[in-house]
């Protein structure tokens, strides 16, 4: 029996450890006093088996522990309850280890007797030495009505390795009895004997009546009974008065103490029930653990997060755009460049940003021709954007019809707001008198429009990553939730709360890692494609020797219109025209061709763009939500097997 419930009571000890972080005291406390008393009783005498006599008041218990000690060592009498203390009868054996168990037992010195003597441990004769090591105890009634009395029984019955439970015939059905006692320790059947007591007082048959009803009661309770060699509760009748039937307890008691076997099954017992109460906390509903797909989910939810379908696409595009410049025709080429020297003088006065460090000081050199204009301060929190309406340009001192040369614009901030035209008389430009872009400005010509709108600038910008920030928090909390909850079904309370806490711990910070491989990835787009297709440069190649014959058919009929000697004798029109013909339409044409050849290449850039950034994302999320959680999956399947030894299973 040692050796089959070391293992169990080591798994238990091991279940505690891991689980001290994830369960509360109190789900523990049973399973730690089981442990405690296995450590206790292993340090004692095996030697010694403590059976402990239990039962209502006059049930005749002391009766019947006075007949198998044969010596009246417990008080007898009318007066209820008798038996205020508990009484010990210790057979030979072992001394010091008789010693050490009463000790354990805390059963006082006076308390303490052999068989055939009352006058202790230290004198009298060894009477039955067939019940040699037996340790037997008188307990207090169960239902005395002193409190103590109740108390030292519960007590002892925790620790004792079986129990006699002796009933009479007037109080066997009791409901105290067996709500309270036999049917919580139903699962103590083999270290458990009930004796029905007092069967002299039945007539005829009714003793055998009597105890089958006590059977059936007992079956009711779920405690197993003793029969046809089955282990089990041993049922016994018997009268301590009369003598009839001690003898039979007495030889089941012999075999039961030679044995040496009922503190490891009572061990065994407190183990089990252990387990029971334990069961769920530990035993899942069904199978537990993340599916591939709730992986797949959780990583498809992320790539959402990070804007992972719309970054392939704005990669595609941008892979298109590359080559179409490079494939364009020179004039198309040309007129990029100017475009993009446009937005680059915007995107310099887009960029003057922070507050005014002083006012507008200077005044226009010249004259403000047209409408002279009313000074307005505007406020101003964004950048401007876009051309200036009207006639003239902004960037050379003209604005409108008016020119608004040689003024000093001052240190201020150029913000989103409005250029009103103002009304007046003559007049050169008006003062600032604000900060932070509030400026006046006068002398707006009448040539321009009334309104500059202003366009999104940097806290535009701003705003809208901030929204952008916003809905990947959305996303990703909802994908994170999603995949705990997954990873949590089935389990036990604590340990599905335990699964949820790692992933919200993990998820902590989850938001900002997948901004900065999302701005990754826009850095490496903004750098265009790696490699540069060499059909782009023979593409260009061609656009050049296309713009070339364009080129040389023009001037062919410059030389034909003026009559100059740069064309050969006889050559008419026709030549000229066939290469300014195949130049103007062949430059297109190709350019349509490298567009509808770029398709696929751009289309596999998108993607493998759009891999990569699934790929980033899936790997932020398996390294703060994924594996926090596997880890405490983890945790629980190896308290679940540990249980599994523990609970014998």
């Amino acid at each position: 029996m040692e050796e089959e419930l070391a293992p169990r009571i080591d798994a238990l000890r091991e279940l505690i450890g891991l689980s001290r972080t994830r369960l509360d005291g109190s789900t523990l406390d049973e399973a730690g006093r089981v442990l405690d008393a296995a450590d206790e009783r292993y340090r004692l005498s095996g030697e010694h088996t403590v059976v402990a006599l239990a039962g209502a008041t006059g049930s005749g218990k002391s009766s019947l522990f006075n007949a198998l000690a044969g010596a009246p060592c417990s008080e007898v009498a009318a007066r209820r309850p008798t038996t205020s203390q508990p009484v010990a009868c210790v057979w030979p054996g072992d001394r010091a280890g008789a010693e050490a168990q009463l000790h354990r037992l805390e059963i006082p010195a006076h308390q303490r007797f052999v068989p055939g003597t009352q006058t202790g441990p230290d004198g009298g004769p060894a009477a039955d030495d067939d019940l040699r090591g037996l340790v037997l105890l008188d307990l207090p009634d169960h239902d005395s009505a002193a409190v103590g009395h109740r108390a030292q029984v519960d007590r002892l019955l925790k620790v004792v390795d079986a129990v006699i439970w002796v009933v009479d015939p007037e109080k066997y059905a009791d409901a105290v009895l067996h709500e309270r006692y036999l049917r919580p320790l139903a699962g103590y059947a083999e270290v458990t004997f009930v004796v029905l007591n007092q069967v002299d007082r039945l007539p005829g048959d009714a003793a055998d009546q009597v105890v089958d009803d006590l059977r059936r009661l007992l079956d009711e309770d779920g405690l197993a009974l003793s029969e046809h060699g089955e282990p089990g509760a041993t049922v016994l009748a018997l009268s301590a008065a009369t003598g009839e039937g001690v003898d039979e307890l007495r030889d089941a008691l012999r075999q039961f103490v030679a044995e040496r076997g009922a503190a490891g099954r009572r061990l065994a017992a407190d183990v089990d029930a252990a387990a029971e109460r334990l069961q769920p906390v530990y035993v899942a509903d069904g199978q537990v653990g993340l599916t591939e797909q709730a992986r797949e989910d959780f990583e498809e939810r992320l790539a959402e997060a990070v804007g992972a379908a719309a970054t392939g696409s704005a990669a595609e595009r941008d892979w298109l755009r590359h080559a179409e410049r490079a494939c364009a025709t020179p004039w198309a080429r040309l007129r990029n460049w100017r475009a993009d020297v446009v937005k680059r003088r915007e995107a310099g006065a887009d960029g003057l940003r922070g507050p005014a460090t002083g006012p507008v000081t200077g005044a226009a050199a010249g004259p403000v021709t047209g409408a002279a204009g009313r000074s307005v301060t505007g406020s101003f929190t964004g950048a401007a954007k876009g051309a200036s309406p009207g006639s003239g340009t902004y960037a050379d001192g003209s604005y409108g019809d008016g020119t608004y040369a040689g003024g000093a614009y001052g240190k201020g901030t150029y913000g989103q707001g409005t250029y009103r035209s103002g009304t007046g008389d003559g007049g050169a430009s008006g003062a600032a008198n604000g900060t932070n872009g509030s400026g006046a400005y006068g002398g707006i010509g009448a040539g321009g429009s009334g309104r500059r709108p202003g366009g999104a600038g940097p806290d535009a910008g701003e705003a809208r990553r901030s929204a952008a920030a916003r809905t990947s928090r959305t996303v990703t909390e909802q994908a994170v939730r999603g995949v705990a909850g997954e990873a949590a079904r089935g389990l036990p309370v604590p340990w599905a709360q335990a699964v949820r806490e790692a992933a919200e711990k993990g998820a902590q910070g989850l938001p900002e890692v997948l901004d900065r491989a999302a701005e990754a990835a826009d850095e490496a787009l903004r750098a265009g494609p790696p490699v540069r297709p060499r059909w782009w440069t023979v593409a260009a190649a061609g656009q050049g020797l296309l713009v070339a014959l364009q080129v040389m058919g023009m001037l062919w009929m410059v030389g034909l219109v003026c009559g100059a000697g740069l064309v050969p004798d006889g050559a008419g029109w026709l030549p000229a025209l066939v290469l300014i013909t195949v130049g103007t339409v062949g430059g297109p044409a190709l350019s349509w061709l490298c567009g509808a050849a770029a398709r696929g290449p751009a289309r596999r850039y998108g993607q493998d763009a759009e891999r990569e950034l699934r790929a980033a994302a899936a790997g932020c999320g398996r390294a703060r939500v994924l594996e926090p959680v596997a880890a405490e999956l983890l945790r629980y399947r190896e308290v679940r097997e540990q249980f599994a030894v523990a609970a014998g299973v």
